[in-house]
Formats: C-alpha cells, sequence, structure tokens
C-alpha cells in the first residue's frame, strides 16, 4: 500500500485538486445563469393628511388627492474652479512649467492646465478649501496635492529659492 502512494501519490494529489476545481466552477456555474430579480422602486407614499381639530357640524372628509412623484432634479453642471483670485489664465508663452513639482506627470500637467492652473504662484496661494476643491476634480490623482505637498514646493519655486526646493525635496 505505501508503494501504491509514493509511485501514484502525486498523481492522485493533482487529480484530486482537479476535481475540486470542476466542482467549484460548476456551483458557480448555476447562480450565475439564474436571472436576477428586478428590484422594483418603492411605492410613493402620499403624506397623512392633517388631523381638522373637532368641529361643532360634522363636516365630510375630502376625497385624498393623488400625489405625483417629484421629477429627478437636473444633474448639477460643474463651473470652471476659482483657484486664486491673485492670478489669472496667462497666456501659454507665460506659463511656469507645472511639471518642475515632484509628482506632476504630463497627465496630471495637462488636467492641471484644463482646470486653470498655470503658475507656482496660484498652488502657492491655495488654501485648504482650495485644495478640497481642485482634488474633488482631479479623478484618479485625488490626494496627490496634499501627499506630494504641491502648495510647498510651489511656495520654493514661486520664489525662485530652487536651492531651498532641491534641499528639501532633491534635484530636478
Amino acid at each position: 500500500m505505501q508503494e501504491f502512494f509514493m509511485d501514484y501519490g502525486l498523481w492522485l494529489l493533482v487529480a484530486l485538486l482537479v476535481v475540486i476545481v470542476l466542482v467549484f466552477l460548476l456551483s458557480g456555474k448555476g447562480k450565475a445563469d439564474a436571472p436576477a430579480e428586478p428590484v422594483a422602486p418603492p411605492a410613493p407614499v402620499a403624506p397623512p393628511a392633517p388631523v381638522a381639530p373637532p368641529a361643532v357640524a360634522a363636516v365630510p372628509e375630502p376625497a385624498p388627492v393623488p400625489v405625483d412623484p417629484v421629477p429627478a432634479a437636473p444633474a448639477p453642471v460643474i463651473a470652471p474652479v476659482p483657484v486664486s483670485p491673485a492670478v489669472t489664465t496667462p497666456a501659454a508663452a507665460d506659463q511656469d512649467d507645472l511639471l518642475r513639482l515632484k509628482g506632476v506627470g504630463p497627465k496630471l500637467h495637462a488636467l492641471l492646465i484644463e482646470l486653470g492652473v498655470t503658475r507656482f504662484a496660484q498652488i502657492a496661494a491655495w488654501t485648504d478649501s482650495d485644495i478640497a476643491t481642485i482634488d474633488a476634480r482631479l479623478g484618479n490623482f485625488k490626494g496627490r496635492p496634499i501627499r506630494d505637498q504641491w502648495v510647498d514646493q510651489a511656495r520654493y519655486l514661486a520664489a525662485g529659492d530652487i536651492a531651498g526646493f532641491e534641499a528639501k525635496y532633491g534635484k530636478f
């Protein structure tokens, strides 16, 4: 018996694993083929009728009026981000090279320009609310302004302190 397991043990183990995988795959297949039950939206509930104070003469109560469901509000239109009143969007020749900021690559650079951010002075002047507004519009890059310390980096670069920038954040 021991020789049998020594000769065929590995093959038995492989066969057992294949059977387990097949059972797993086939048991999940039945659940995937079953049609999903549609979820019906809840029926609108009419507000309760106001209770009238007791009257001397019995007045018949009016029939309840059917309430129409409230139409969905249209999606809000996102306005351009007000970054900082200090600097407006300059011409392309008057932009800073935002790629010098650590953590800003070509895609993020294009996104910042699209949002109207083109100067180090703009980023250096950001408040916490400005950072939150920009961060909400960065999509996959959310969290980068704080994690990469853009405001601090931009303060060095806007002031022209290249040595201070490189001492803290490394060479360009």
